[in-house]
Parts: C-alpha cells; structure tokens; sequence
C-alpha cells in the first residue's frame, strides 16, 4: 500500500492514530521503532535541529522538502509533514505540494497566515485574507490531485490565536477550507474542550488540533471521544531527547568525564545502550548487502580489523 493512501485510511478510520512529531531522520525511526503508525515532521523541530533557529518563517521550502525526504525515506510508516504558508501564494503552492509529494511525504499541512509565520504556540500571529488562503488551498487539491488523489492535504487555520481572532472565525474559515477540498481539517490552538466540541459540531470530516493549551491534557480516548481523527504531538519524539541532552551535558559540565561512566552504567541495559542504535539505523542491513554485492574477501576484512561493534553480530 501507498503511504498516501495509508495515512488517507488513517485520517478516515474511526480508532484515533498517534502523530508522533520530529525534526529528523532518527526521530521518525524512533516513532517508527516504538510501533506508532505515523511520524510528523514539525517546522519548529526542523528549523531547530537543521538550523539551529526558532520557527520563525526563517527556514526555506528547499530546505524543509529535503528534510521531508530524509525522514520519508528512512521509515515505512507515513510522514506528514508541515509546509508551514506554502512558501508563497497559490501559484507557489502548487510548487510546494509538488516537491513535497516527490520527496515522499503522505501529506502536508499549510496554515493561513502572513509570511514570514511563527510557531503557532508564539504570540503576534497574524491571518491572511479568507479569499486569498481558499485560493491557495484550491491550488494544493489541484496540485495533489494531478499526481497522486491519496496525498493528503490539510488546512490549518491559525485563526484562534490571530491577531483580532476568534473562535468562530477559525470555524467559518475551517467550513471554507473543507468547501475548497481540502482532506483535513487542522484548527490551531483550541483553548477548551467545550471549543473543540464547537469546532467538531460545525466542521464535516477528519478534524485535527494541537491540545497544549488545555490543561490538564487530555487522554487519547478523551480526543477520541471528543471526534478528532489524530492525536497530534509536534514534538513526541524530540522533546524528552532534547530535555535529557541538555540535563546530562550540565551534568557533565559539574563533574566531568564521571558523568559519561555513570550514564553508561545507568543505561547499560537499554535498547539502545553503547552502539545498540547502530542496530536501530540498519547497520546489519548494510552488512547483508556486503554479504551479497561486494566481493569473497569482505568477511576477512571484518576478521582483521578491530572495532567496538560488529554489523548483524549482537553480543
């Protein structure tokens, strides 16, 4: 099966799926690893781990394309992947959903604010005009449709949090863009429950939503419960990573080297202790490809050489 038209199946099914969120090849293995059936490439996760910067409309379309492919391509679940404005008006969309679809995303979502945008959690957000983002989301479902009708399109509409925004505008512009084709619905920033029921009982169709803004979060069954087609987490499989970086290398910082034996130690029977993630990344694969394609004397240079890990050969 297609990744488009699986992650098409995943959006209409009636069980919710995880969207686990990343910004790189390793986080989208991971997702993959840990058995979740989608992985999500974040602009804000993107822009940090590939630049270094915060999302800010700083990151280009090249670039955020190319790391779409890199994290397509090294799983076999779906990638959804964030387009952040289209990168330009409806004419450039078009562009956009294109090279996006070659690179080997499933699906992308594009939001309806000016450009340069911001994160959709960062204050000062301001929306484009109604008629300008229904043009640019017709561009997208003629664009996909020429090249693959499973391509999943998703308008989101950042329109709650805007600037002079509303609830009920972001529920007339969702009506508009759901008029327009699109496959999903994405509103940004719901601030209750009682707001997700409202956008639910106004919008037909697969609906997502990022929930950070209620507390306490809620369950999967509860955003099942309240009619979401996804569980989304831009940062599921970055933030603990991150988090944990930062903690060990001021740990580091105080004691020294004593703070890599200790994590050694703690961390010895871990899935991915010492260069177990070698094994994750498919190192044994290369191996079996040496095996098959390269000449007699490969197993010899494996014998005569030295190295801590050996390709395909667990301790």
């Amino acid at each position: 099966m297609k990744k488009t038209t699986r992650l098409m199946e995943l959006f209409h099914r009636k069980e919710i799926f995880v969207l686990a969120g990343g910004g790189c090849a390793l986080h989208a293995r991971l997702a993959e690893a840990a058995g979740l059936e989608a992985a999500y490439m974040s602009g804000s996760m993107t822009s940090a781990h590939i630049l270094g910067m915060p999302d800010a409309g700083l990151i280009t379309m090249t670039e955020m394309v190319r790391n779409a492919a890199y994290m397509a391509n090294a799983v076999s679940i779906p990638l959804f992947a964030d387009a952040d404005t289209g990168y330009g008006n409806a004419v450039n969309v078009r562009r956009t959903v294109q090279e996006f679809i070659q690179a080997g995303a499933a699906g992308i979502h594009l939001e309806d604010q000016v450009a340069p945008k911001r994160c959709g959690f960062v204050k000062g957000k301001e929306v484009i005009s109604l008629e300008e983002a229904v043009g640019k989301y017709r561009a997208a479902v003629d664009a996909k449709r020429e090249l693959d009708p499973d391509f999943v399109i998703a308008a989101r509409t950042d329109a709650r949090g805007a600037s002079g925004g509303s609830l009920e505008e972001a529920i007339r512009r969702a009506q508009a863009y759901k008029k327009a084709g699109v496959d999903v619905v994405y509103v940004e920033g719901p601030q209750s429950k009682e707001e997700v029921a409202e956008v639910r009982r106004a919008v037909d169709g697969p609906l997502m939503s990022t929930l950070y803004a209620i507390q306490p979060h809620p369950t999967l069954e509860e955003m099942q419960a309240m009619g979401l087609a996804a569980a989304f987490f831009s940062r599921l499989a970055a933030r603990a990573g991150y988090i944990a970086a930062w903690d060990f290398l001021q740990d580091f910082r105080r004691r020294g080297v004593q703070a890599e034996i200790d994590l050694e130690k703690r961390t010895r029977d871990h899935p991915l202790a010492g260069l177990k993630l070698f094994d994750l990344l498919g190192f044994g694969d290369v191996r079996e490809m040496e095996e098959k394609y390269l000449p007699w004397d490969v197993q010899e240079r494996y014998q005569q050489s030295l190295g801590l890990y050996e390709p395909g050969r667990r301790a």
